[in-house]
């Protein structure tokens, strides 16, 4: 082969690295996106009869959600949270070990975000929030063809017709959840959320791995039910 031809393959793989570990530097948390839902679109085994409730959410709020709008927030200072269970059908695609995989780590962040905002407890009491989260659907993202509809520009063009087309870039994962909150001693529904979010289209989507997409989807529904609640039971923000 010529030396030439040698040297510059070699430069090019050089400048390919250089500029995947730039993005990998920059892009810190890939982001994820919403996905609209409908009521139909669950089929409420983990809910049961409590899904009658749910209303569609506005562009900033679960895609599904029901606000109690007769409870005092302020009288709740704590919360038990339930581990995270994983609702699928036999013919579920996510192997037993993935699974608990993902629920360990949303159990985990649902701990770390709410932690820093209420006092968590390991048994019902007055002022005590009951949470129960269950991950009812999520989809591997494809990393490697993935990488390429989203650097290689003639690829990233055709990956853009089709968020155009459908909404959602190709090879991207996703994740959804459902989640009721009680009263720890009444078991009185407080409020209700269902979501669904997909990869962003972001660059550095490009290069996380399988469950990436997954994760960074529960990252942002226990930050934002994290934030919420603060809101809610200071007095900062009325729940509606």
């Amino acid at each position: 082969m010529n030396l030439n031809k040698v040297k510059y393959r070699l430069k090019f793989h050089e400048n390919c690295l250089i500029i995947a570990l730039a993005l990998l530097t920059l892009g810190g948390c890939s982001s994820t996106e919403k996905v609209a839902m409908k009521p139909s679109d669950i089929n409420c085994a983990f809910l049961a009869s409590d899904c009658s409730l749910l209303k569609v959410g506005a562009k900033d709020q679960t895609g599904l959600r029901y606000i109690n709008s007769t409870i005092k927030w302020n009288q709740y200072s704590k919360i038990l949270i339930d581990p995270v269970t994983f609702w699928a059908g036999n013919n579920s695609k996510i192997s037993a070990s993935d699974q608990q995989m993902l629920v360990n780590y949303f159990f985990q962040q649902l701990k770390e975000q709410l932690g820093t905002k209420l006092e968590l407890v390991n048994q019902s009491g007055p002022g005590v929030m009951k949470l129960d989260v269950a991950m009812t659907d999520v989809e591997t993202a494809t990393p490697v063809l993935r990488s390429i509809s989203m650097i290689v520009p003639q690829a990233h063009m055709i990956a853009n017709l089709k968020y155009l087309a459908t909404g959602s870039m190709p090879f991207v994962g996703s994740a959804q959840a459902e989640a009721k909150l009680t009263d720890s001693i009444s078991g009185e529904v407080l409020a209700l959320a269902v979501d669904k979010r997909i990869g962003g289209g972001s660059f550095t989507t490009g290069f996380q791995w399988q469950w990436g997409d997954a994760e960074h989807a529960i990252d942002h529904w226990a930050e934002l039910l994290a934030t919420k609640l603060s809101s809610w039971t200071s007095g900062k923000e009325v729940a509606q």
